[in-house]
C-alpha cells in the first residue's frame, strides 16, 4: 500500500519539508542535482550516507524506505523529501515512465536490489461464491444422513440445538453457535428427539489464507459476527442487483473476524465470557428467554426483567447489535415457530394463533403473510 507522505507519517526516515517552502534545498550547485530514470521491474536499493534530497520531475514515483532492510513503506514522492543518514531507500515509477531529482553532499551507496512489488492492498483471503445459502427449519428429531462436497460450509444455529458430527466428533451447538467444515470434509448433522433446531448453512468456495484452524471446532460466535449473519439474512430476503456482492462481502468479513479471534482471541478464547453484565451476553440471554418461552404472551419489559436490565437499555442494545427492536425480535420468533406448528400439522390455524397468544387469527395470518408473502394456507400445501 502506498502511504500520504508527511512529516508525521514519515518522521522515522527523514523530514518533510513544509509545502509552502518551496526553496527547501538552499545554497546548492545546481549541477551536482542527479536526475534518475526509474525502472519498472528492478530497483537498486541504497544507502544514505549523508542527508538526502529527493523529488519527483517526470511523472508519478513511489519511495521506499527501511531503518531495518526487512520492511519497507511505500511513500508517493509528491513533494520535496530529505532522508536521514542511514537509511535505506529504493524508488520506482508507479505508472509509466518517472524520474526523480537527487541532491546528496555524499552520493548514496548501492546496498542490494530489490524487485518491484506490488503497490497495492490484496485479499488475503477470498469467498470465490457462495453455492447455497439457506435458513434450514426442521422437524423434531431429524436426522441428515451424511454428505462431503468440494466446498466449505458453515453451519450456525439460530434457535434450538443440533449435532454435529464429523472426522469422529460430535458437537452439540447450541443458540449462537457455529461449524465449519472444509472442502470435502465428511459431515453428518442431527438434533435430539423433542428438539426442532432452525440453523443457517452456507457452501462457498474460499482462496487464499488456509482455514484450518476454524475447522471441525464449536465456537460460539460473537456479536459481531451474529450481527453480520443476520445482515446477510435481510439482504436474501431483500435480493436486488447489488445483494449477492454484498452478501459475498459480508461472508469474506464475518470469516476474518473468526480468523482473527482464533489468532488473538480476547480473553484467551473465542467463547464470550461469563460476564452477565457483557452486550453480547445479555442479547444472548434474551435471544434464549424468548426461544424457549415463545408459546408465551411475551413482552420486552418481561424479557428486560430477565435479563435484569431496564426495557430502554434491552432496545438499546438489540438496536445497536441486531438493527432490530426487541418486539419485532419476539414477533419474527413467534412467525417462525407457527412454521414449525403448520408442519407438524397438529394444530388448525386458529389454536396455532391461540397458543402463540395472537389476538386473533385474522391477526396471525396478516402478519404471517407480511413476513412470509403467503399465507398459512398456501404455507401447509406447499410443506405437505
Amino acid at each position: 500500500m502506498i502511504r500520504n507522505l508527511n512529516q508525521m507519517t514519515f518522521q522515522d526516515f527523514g523530514t518533510v519539508p513544509p509545502e509552502r517552502n518551496v526553496q527547501s534545498v538552499k545554497n546548492i550547485d545546481k549541477s551536482a542535482v542527479k536526475t534518475w530514470d526509474l525502472s519498472q521491474t528492478e530497483s537498486v536499493i541504497y544507502r544514505a550516507r549523508s542527508e538526502t534530497w529527493l523529488w519527483g520531475s517526470v511523472g508519478i514515483s513511489v519511495l521506499s524506505v527501511s531503518g531495518d532492510g526487512e520492511q519497507y513503506l511505500n511513500y508517493y514522492l509528491d513533494k520535496q523529501v530529505c532522508i536521514r543518514p542511514g537509511v535505506l531507500f529504493s524508488l520506482s515509477p508507479f505508472k509509466g515512465d518517472a524520474q526523480v531529482q537527487l541532491y546528496a553532499a555524499q552520493d548514496p551507496e548501492e546496498a542490494g536490489k530489490r524487485t518491484s512489488g506490488s503497490l497495492r492492498v490484496d485479499c488475503q483471503l477470498k469467498v470465490d461464491g457462495i453455492y447455497t445459502f439457506f435458513y434450514q427449519e426442521k422437524e423434531q428429531g431429524f436426522l441428515f444422513a451424511g454428505e462431503s462436497h468440494p466446498m466449505a460450509e458453515l453451519t450456525y444455529v439460530d434457535q434450538g440445538s443440533l449435532h454435529s458430527v464429523a472426522d469422529g466428533q460430535d458437537l452439540l451447538l447450541k443458540q449462537g453457535d457455529l461449524v465449519i467444515y472444509g472442502p470435502g470434509q465428511w459431515h453428518m448433522q442431527y438434533a435430539d428427539i423433542g428438539v426442532a433446531p432452525r440453523y443457517v448453512t452456507i457452501s462457498m468456495d474460499l482462496s487464499g489464507v488456509e482455514l484450518e484452524p476454524l475447522l471441525n471446532r464449536r465456537f460460539t460466535a460473537p456479536q459481531n459476527v451474529v450481527t453480520l449473519l443476520q445482515s446477510m439474512l435481510r439482504e436474501q430476503e431483500r435480493m436486488d442487483v447489488y445483494s449477492n456482492d454484498i452478501i459475498l462481502t459480508q461472508l469474506n468479513l464475518l470469516l476474518l473476524l473468526l480468523l482473527r479471534e482464533t489468532a488473538s482471541p480476547r480473553g484467551g478464547k473465542l467463547q464470550t465470557s461469563n460476564a452477565i453484565h457483557s452486550e453480547n451476553e445479555i442479547i444472548r440471554q434474551a435471544q434464549q428467554f424468548v426461544s424457549t418461552h415463545i408459546r408465551q404472551k411475551l413482552s420486552v419489559p418481561m424479557v428486560a426483567r430477565q435479563v435484569d436490565v431496564s426495557p430502554s437499555y434491552l432496545t438499546a442494545l438489540f438496536h445497536k447489535n441486531l438493527q432490530i427492536s426487541p418486539g419485532e425480535y419476539i414477533r419474527r420468533i413467534k412467525l417462525q415457530e407457527s412454521k414449525q406448528m403448520i408442519r407438524e400439522n397438529n394444530l388448525n390455524f386458529t389454536e396455532i394463533a391461540a397458543e402463540l397468544q395472537y389476538s386473533t387469527v385474522h391477526h396471525f395470518s396478516r402478519q404471517f403473510k407480511e413476513k412470509f408473502g403467503i399465507t398459512p394456507t398456501e404455507y401447509a400445501k406447499s410443506v405437505r
